[in-house]
């Protein structure tokens, strides 16, 4: 139990430290080391993961908004609609998705073209360099692409800031405006995902709640993580940080798809 509890903290500051710069949370990496080495059962895994994003997500929002980074629309319409889908998809996890080997299936055709996406986005942007001052999609479209994103992070137990993150900087936008607003939709939407799944855990059998001890020891290691990441940004390389992600999460999806298969 104990060397569980330390290797939680370890894997939350690390990953957290790596994907707070670009407004991802770090639980959709957390997530298959909580599978494959800390022994988190399904579907008791994803509430876990939500519950690292609570108390994980406060550290990099502290240091965005001593930046003023945190004011805009974009954070607004974020947060508005991806509230209801993490609801709805938390529901869906419980009595749709139990199963082990779904999971996995699940994870890989997540993870696998999330991070070739994202790398062949980083090689061939759609604009030569990121802009400061790009616009965001459409009022219609935030609200789309968000209600869509809580649904599948309501599902998966990440937030949906690592699949929106992708596609906001992909029209253009720089990082430094996308990871404020996609870490605070992160943030409301897992106390959201979290209560949903501690409501349904009393109408459930199965191993719903989420493990405590294991996502707190997670979250104060990526409390610390996404303090140093927010804090690091503007001195690490945006391609750099853009590829390590990009790599890291189509190796994780490899993985799932091969374990899915065998």
């Amino acid at each position: 139990m104990e060397w569980t509890i330390w290797a939680g903290f370890a894997a939350g500051l690390l990953i957290s430290t790596v994907t707070a710069p670009v407004g991802v949370s770090g639980a959709v990496f957390l997530l298959p080391v909580q599978i494959s080495l800390l022994g988190v059962p399904s579907p008791a895994v994803t509430p876990t993961n939500l519950l690292f994003n609570v108390v994980a997500g406060p550290g990099a929002l502290w240091r965005y908004r001593r930046e003023g980074a945190l004011r805009g629309s974009l954070t607004r319409r974020l947060v508005l609609w991806t509230l209801p889908g993490v609801v709805t998809g938390a529901a869906i996890r419980v009595f749709a998705l139990p199963g082990p080997g779904v999971f996995r299936v699940l994870v890989a055709a997540l993870l696998l073209p999330l991070g070739t996406w994202l790398c062949w986005r980083t090689l061939r942007p759609a604009h030569p360099l990121p802009r400061p001052a790009a616009d965001a999609p459409p009022a219609a479209g935030i609200a789309v692409l968000a209600l869509s994103v809580g649904v599948v992070g309501g599902i998966y137990g990440i937030g949906g800031g690592s699949l929106i993150g992708p596609v906001l900087a992909a029209r253009g936008m720089s990082l430094a405006r996308i990871a404020p607003a996609t870490l605070a939709a992160t943030f409301t939407t897992s106390i959201a995902g979290a209560a949903a799944y501690a409501l349904l855990a009393t109408t459930s059998t199965g191993p719903v709640a989420p493990d405590w001890w294991l996502g707190l020891a997670c979250g104060t290691g990526g409390l610390i993580g996404g303090y140093l990441g927010a804090r690091l940004q503007p001195r690490l390389p945006e391609t750099f940080l853009r590829l390590l992600l990009g790599t890291l999460a189509a190796a994780i999806g490899a993985l799932y798809a091969v374990q899915a298969l065998t």
